[in-house]
């Protein structure tokens, strides 16, 4: 999948909270209709057995419930991408990432391997299962966890037991900690804290930069690691470092050099960031201090402000507007304009946007903020993840294209969009604000309603997982969350009817079949 994600610390967001962010983006040439339901601990199988790598796990029998965004077309598996569980802890799974050729000959890819020949037969070799990848993570993974590190340990075992199929970075979050994993090869990982004070970039490309491997086999305070990645670096001469006190630098010596990054990854990390930090150095013309192609685009920085969720949602959709690479814009030629893989791109299937608020109590802490389809075309809006049940709006998707259900209806604006941008531009602009600021207003009136019931301010700090999870389970609480949830989607099934009804007449009127008899 090609994807992209930001993550924002909790001393560089608006309000403390941490956010982790990605676009979920289809393969090329397909689409993939996305449904946002809750899981409960009775509809967590036990025995998980995935689709593309033909794995059978058994899973713990403790499962906690948890939200996540399936395939509404389950011939692939679930594809679970992101979700919140009833601790708090969110997991964004996957940002594919790109490799190299020492890294994969050293610890090659675990592939599915169908049965060849017959038993018995000379040259017989039995079925050979895959390893888990994208399609596995959040259901493997998110229902067993407490906090952020939890996260990062139990997928880490599970890399190293089964292997993977594909390069992945993976992202978890509590309302204290972002730690950020990529996986390296077919059974090794690194992962990182996301400093408390920064945002992190990540197009699809290994993106760590520096890495403390002291650290990550010791303490652990801010990385972690397989238990044998020093001994695999050392005995493949993986570390590329020059001088011997730098810093080991796993992007150098894990990841992708090639041309097509240029165009497809680069450019990604090059744009938000040029847009969170755009007094901090030159980003335009022959003497920027990074352009779209730079190899050596910090993977975390400290922003100039805060960063808010409209920022998020802004470079998640962005497609480099005020550039030369803009395709809906005016600047540059026709090959400058679709030069460069946009971030906003038309294969879009969901953005989710975890927000895990510290200073709200356990019940109504975390936010999953959710935008489907296309995102310059589409707006982006909470829901309380504490809840039994989500929306019919947002759960109900089919494959079947309908304008009654949340993704197809957004996909079809934006076809509509697309033939007729600058025509359609101030209606989506303003659907998009209107429904962000009913967003704000619903979540500010949602949280005051929970805080005048008696006990739920109470400060949880210190108790175990299992206290903070009970926390979360009051009735009286999940009820009006739910009430919540469902107001939201009704508004924005009103508001979305309408800029369809708007787009749809503007593109109608631009057909060139049209004619009327003053045109002669």
């Amino acid at each position: 999948m090609a994807c992209t994600t930001i993550l924002i610390g909790k001393d560089a967001s608006y309000d403390g909270s941490t956010i982790i962010a990605r676009n979920e983006d289809s393969a090329n040439g397909e689409f993939n209709p996305k449904r946002f339901i809750v899981v409960k601990p009775a509809e967590q199988p036990r025995h998980y057995r995935s689709v593309i790598g033909r794995r059978d796990i058994d899973l713990p029998d403790d499962p906690i419930q948890y939200t996540a965004v399936p395939n509404a077309d389950l011939k692939e598996g679930i594809w679970g991408e992101a979700g919140v569980n009833e601790a708090n802890v969110a997991m964004s799974a996957t940002e594919t990432l790109t490799s190299n050729e020492r890294v994969l000959g050293a610890d090659p890819m675990v592939e599915y391997a169908a049965e060849l020949g017959k038993p018995g037969s000379e040259g017989y070799e039995p079925q050979a299962a895959g390893g888990i990848g994208e399609e596995d993570f959040l259901t493997i993974v998110l229902p067993y966890i407490a906090t952020a590190r939890e996260g990062v340990a139990r997928l880490g075992s599970l890399l190293e037991k089964y292997g993977t199929y594909e390069m992945n970075g993976v992202a978890f979050s509590d309302s204290q900690e972002i730690w950020w994993l990529e996986t390296v090869g077919g059974h090794h990982w690194i992962a990182k804290r996301v400093p408390d004070e920064a945002y992190v970039t990540m197009p699809n490309q290994l993106g760590i930069d520096e890495f403390d491997l002291e650290d990550a086999l010791g303490p652990q305070e801010g990385h972690m690691c397989s238990s044998d990645l020093g001994e695999f670096i050392a005995d493949n001469h993986l570390d590329l470092s020059v001088e011997s006190s730098s810093p080991f630098n796993p992007r150098d010596a894990f990841g992708s050099h090639s041309d097509s990054d240029h165009v497809y990854n680069t450019p990604r990390a090059w744009y938000m960031q040029r847009f969170l930090n755009p007094y901090d150095e030159a980003w335009d013309g022959p003497d920027a201090d990074h352009q779209p192609w730079s190899d050596d685009i910090p993977w975390a920085r400290q922003p100039e402000r805060k960063v808010t969720i409209e920022d998020v949602k802004y470079v998640l959709s962005s497609h480099y507007q005020g550039t030369p690479y803009d395709p809906y814009g005016t600047l540059g030629d026709e090959h400058s304009r679709h030069l460069l893989r946009p971030i906003g791109i038309n294969r879009q299937s969901q953005l989710s946007v975890m927000q895990i608020r510290p200073y709200r109590p356990q019940c109504d802490r975390a936010i999953q903020w959710l935008a489907y389809g296309s995102n310059p075309f589409n707006t982006l809006v909470p829901f309380y993840a504490n809840v039994d049940s989500t929306p019919a709006y947002l759960s109900d998707t089919t494959t079947r294209v309908t304008s009654e259900n949340y993704y197809w209806e957004n996909r079809i604006i934006a076809a509509l969009c697309n033939g007729s941008f600058a025509q359609t531009a101030n209606a989506v602009e303003r659907y998009q604000e209107k429904t962000g600021g009913m967003g704000h207003r619903l979540v500010a009136a949602t949280d005051e309603q929970v805080s005048r019931l008696e006990g739920h301010d109470a400060d949880l700090s210190d108790r175990t997982p299992k206290e903070i999870i009970a926390a979360t389970r009051d009735e009286s609480v999940r009820e009006i969350l739910a009430a919540a949830n469902q107001t939201m989607a009704d508004q924005l099934k009103k508001e979305t009817d309408g800029l369809l009804d708007s787009v749809l007449y503007t593109a109608s009127m631009a057909m060139r079949n049209g004619f009327n008899r003053s045109d002669n």
